[in-house]
């Protein structure tokens, strides 16, 4: 049962990187918004999306990497870590972000 929860955080972790990657495609866009709260919520996606993707990486990478390689091992630990608190304190900014702006607005 064990190996099946592991599996299965895998396959999402590998759906969720090419779903990382069309999300950045999609919000790459060359024109300057007008809109200041659009421009930051934009820059807020792409921040969840670049660290998700760095999480991503770095958990494929934990995977493939030799267990005799600790200091490795170690590193990539501490960089999904960092990753996954970034990435959930952007998606928190978020909401908080449109409550802040329309307080101001009233």
């Amino acid at each position: 049962m064990h190996s099946l929860n592991i599996f299965c955080h895998e396959s999402v972790v590998a759906v969720s990187f090419v779903a990382c990657i069309i999300g950045l495609l999609l919000l790459w866009n060359g024109k300057q918004q007008t809109n200041e709260m659009e421009e930051t919520e934009k820059i807020l996606f792409r921040m969840s999306f670049s660290y998700w993707l760095v999480y991503c990486v770095a958990f494929g990478i934990e995977k493939i990497v030799l267990p005799g390689w600790e200091s490795v091992v170690m590193t990539l630990k501490i960089t999904t870590a960092l990753s996954y608190f970034l990435t959930f304190s952007c998606i928190v900014s978020l909401p908080l972000h449109k409550f802040a702006v329309h307080r101001v607005e009233e």
